[in-house]
C-alpha cells in the first residue's frame, strides 16, 4: 500500500510516516500545504491521502479543499481526513460525495496506532471509517419522539459501530458476541429507524449518518 500525508506540522507528518512504514505501508510523499500535496499525489498515485483539514495557508479548510480536487481527479484514492476537533459540518461536507473511500479521524489516533492503521486499511481497500467521537456527538443529540429512544443499549452500541464504518464481523469482534446476533441487530436498527440497510457497508454508513444529521 502506498500513502502520501499531507500535514503541515513535520513533527506530526513524520511520526505518522514512522508508524505506517513500521506496518509494512510505504509513504512515497509528503506535503506540507494543500497544493503540494495535490502535486504529491499526482506523481505518486497512491492508495490513500492522509490529509489534515487545515493547512497553509490560512489554516482553514485548506485540506478538504484539496481533498475534493484528489476525489475529483483520482476517485479511486482513499480519503483519511485528519482533524484537531470534532467539526461536524468538516464531516458532513468531507461524506457530500459519498462515504466509499473516506474516513475522518482526530489527530490523537494517530498515537493509537492499531486504531489509526486499521482505518488507512479501511480506507484503501473503500470502506469508510468516522471517529468514535464524532458519532458520540451526533448520537448524543435528542430530538422529540426520537426513534433512538426505541433501541436497546446493546443495538445503541451496534449503531455507532455501523457508524464509524465497521462492517458486521469487526462489530461482533468488538462486543463479544456471533456474526449472527449483530445481523439480528442490525435488521432490528434499520427496522427500528426506518431504514434500507443497503448492500454494502458504506451504503450502511450513509444511512446511518443521514439519519443522525436529520
Amino acid at each position: 500500500m502506498r500513502v502520501v500525508i499531507g500535514e503541515d506540522s513535520v513533527l506530526l507528518r513524520e511520526g505518522a510516516a514512522r508508524i505506517l512504514e513500521s506496518e509494512g505501508i510505504e509513504v512515497v510523499g509528503q506535503a506540507g500545504d494543500g497544493d503540494e500535496l495535490v502535486r504529491k499525489v499526482r506523481g505518486h498515485k497512491p492508495d490513500v491521502a492522509i490529509i489534515d483539514i487545515r493547512m497553509p495557508p490560512d489554516h482553514g479548510d485548506e485540506g478538504l479543499v484539496a481533498a475534493a480536487a484528489i476525489r475529483g481527479e483520482f476517485p479511486e484514492i482513499g480519503i483519511l481526513v485528519l482533524s484537531q476537533y470534532v467539526e461536524e459540518h468538516y464531516v458532513q461536507r468531507l461524506l457530500e460525495g459519498g462515504t466509499e473511500g473516506v474516513g475522518y479521524l482526530l489527530k490523537d489516533r494517530i498515537a493509537e496506532v492499531d486504531r489509526f492503521v486499521d482505518a488507512v486499511r479501511r480506507v484503501a481497500e473503500g470502506g469508510s471509517v468516522l471517529d468514535p467521537e464524532v458519532v458520540a456527538q451526533m448520537l448524543g443529540r435528542r430530538r422529540a419522539d426520537d426513534p433512538l429512544d426505541t433501541l436497546t443499549p446493546r443495538e445503541r452500541e451496534v449503531l455507532e459501530a455501523m457508524a464509524e464504518g465497521l462492517g458486521n464481523k469487526a462489530i461482533a469482534d468488538r462486543l463479544v458476541v456471533s456474526v449472527g446476533a449483530v445481523e439480528r441487530h442490525v435488521t432490528a436498527i434499520f427496522e427500528k429507524l426506518g431504514l434500507s440497510a443497503g448492500d454494502g457497508g458504506h451504503r450502511r454508513v450513509l444511512a446511518v449518518l443521514t439519519y443522525l444529521g436529520a
